[in-house]
């Protein structure tokens, strides 16, 4: 196991309704942003209990941030917060909003040039943000409770990450029940999702790191039991609470800590979202497998025990095999064709985007533009 620090300074607040709770955890000395996207909240009711909730503060309304928040979008909340004197921005909604919400608060704090230098360092160029909050209504991202967030850009048909300490939100509400409304597409892409974020973190190779593993593997575990059920039962509060608090964990620092991790899927995947507009879950569907395919005598070891503990199967090639049934069992393709998406095309758009920025990602750092075009022509 490998050395590391852990510190992570989100408080969650979880259960029905802990909305109101927020009233006394965000100061009323300066104009809050309440940032959301489409107008789902306003039909479920969270709208509403924001609002209660903040009746004694001057809030500022931001909505429309995209599925994938745009960077344009976000240099218009900036534009908001700076004019009207924000000092707190209360996220609400799914990843995507939480994500825009901590690349608004980093901006609007951003004494560069150019923010688009945050997405391109990283985050290395963020010195400071505004304190950030947010009520969570979709479980998939895990964006509740860690500094990342990932913004794209129309004009350049780029999706670039950034993580920096500055970008944890200080609280986040988790309330199971603003979930019940969510669409069956939406709750099949955070099942997917969580999964997604805790493999990069443990299909990597053995690391002597026993109690990593088992955590890893009981989010996994818990994910295959209830995700099914929470598309199946969509008001059955237990289920969704299982499947809410999984998310969280499944990338909120901790999985991570003293082990090496892969990445690869996310940054193959976030370019098939620039590219092609796929949900971001949609994308880690159909590349995982390939990653996992492409490295299999680097991956046999943790794709075996995975295979055992998980799925008890013993072949690596058969965990690989049940990942993707299951992914089908819930309704997520699993190969660019069902999105008519041309392999060589991607292959090209992909692997010259990677050999332009010289990327190299993986636990070995040899996930390079060819085999990224590997790993796509394995998943046509």
């Amino acid at each position: 196991m490998q050395n590391f620090i852990y510190k992570n300074p989100t408080e969650i607040l979880f259960g029905r309704g802990m909305i109101a709770e927020v009233a006394g955890r965000v100061s009323a000395d300066a104009p809050v942003l309440f940032l959301y996207g489409g107008g789902s909240i306003k039909r479920n009711g969270v709208y509403d209990q924001v609002k209660a909730a903040l009746k004694k503060h001057r809030v500022v309304e931001f909505g429309g941030v995209e599925a994938n928040p745009l960077y344009e979008t976000c240099l218009a909340a900036v534009d908001v917060v700076k004019r009207e004197r924000v000092g707190f921005i209360l996220a609400v909604g799914g990843g995507s909003v939480l994500d825009a919400g901590k690349f608004i608060a980093a901006a609007a704090c951003f004494s560069g040039a150019d923010p688009w230098d945050i997405l391109r360092s990283g985050g290395k160029a963020v010195q400071a943000a505004l304190p950030v909050g947010t009520v969570l209504t979709l479980s998939a991202t895990g964006s509740e409770a860690n500094g990342n967030s990932v913004i794209s850009r129309r004009a350049t048909q780029e999706k670039l990450p950034f993580t920096s300490n500055h970008s944890f939100p200080v609280f986040s509400v988790l309330d199971p029940e603003t979930t019940f409304t969510l669409p069956p597409k939406q709750v099949r892409n955070g099942v997917v999702d969580a999964i997604a974020h805790v493999m990069e973190q443990y299909m990597t190779f053995p690391a002597d790191a026993p109690l990593q593993d088992r955590m890893a593997e009981s989010v996994l575990q818990t994910l295959v039991e209830v995700g099914p059920v929470t598309l199946a039962e969509p008001k059955n509060y237990e289920a969704r609470a299982a499947f809410m608090w999984s998310a969280t964990l499944a990338l909120n620092t901790l999985l991570g800590c003293g082990v090496p991790q892969d990445w690869a899927t996310h940054m193959i995947g976030h370019e098939l979202t620039a590219f092609y507009g796929l949900d971001h879950a949609e994308t880690l569907a159909v590349v995982m497998p390939g990653v996992w395919q492409h490295k299999l005598a680097q991956k046999k070891a943790k794709l075996e025990q995975y295979g055992r503990r998980v799925w008890n199967v013993a072949s690596a090639k058969a965990a690989i095999e049940k990942t993707e049934a299951f992914f089908n069992s819930i309704g997520m393709p699993t190969r660019l064709q069902a999105y008519n998406i041309s392999a060589e095309e991607a292959v090209a758009k992909i692997s010259a985007r990677f050999a332009e920025r010289k990327a190299t990602f993986g636990e070995h750092g040899d996930i390079d533009s060819a085999a990224a075009a590997a790993i796509l022509r394995l998943r046509a």
